[in-house]
């Protein structure tokens, strides 16, 4: 059984006990977190597609973390004019673990 959800602008195929990093959530660590915005669910061969959520299909998860990415550098650069602009950049995430699919 599995579920593709939409956290953060992005889709995520999910298993129950998966641990996967979303984009951040203001949820504390430790505290249980509920995303609705279900896509998709597969359950016994067959697959439920939502128009565009499959209504009363939820999906658990505990928050076990929150963090920062690797550093990524944004290098901004016209040639011939003496402009440069370095800066970097580092994406906060949530750490969460998919405890249970309710479809």
């Amino acid at each position: 059984m599995y579920a593709i959800i939409e956290t953060g602008g992005k889709q995520y195929k999910v298993n129950e006990g998966d641990i996967l990093f979303v984009e951040r959530l203001a949820d504390k660590e430790g505290e249980p977190v509920v995303f609705d915005r279900v896509i998709a669910v597969s359950k016994e061969g067959s697959i439920d597609f939502g128009k565009p959520f499959v209504s009363g299909a939820t999906v658990n998860a505990k928050v076990l973390g929150h963090g920062k990415d690797k550093k990524i550098i944004v290098f901004k650069y016209k040639p011939k004019k003496g402009y440069r602009r370095k800066q970097g950049h580092r994406q906060p995430y949530t750490k969460v673990q998919i405890e249970k699919i309710n479809a």
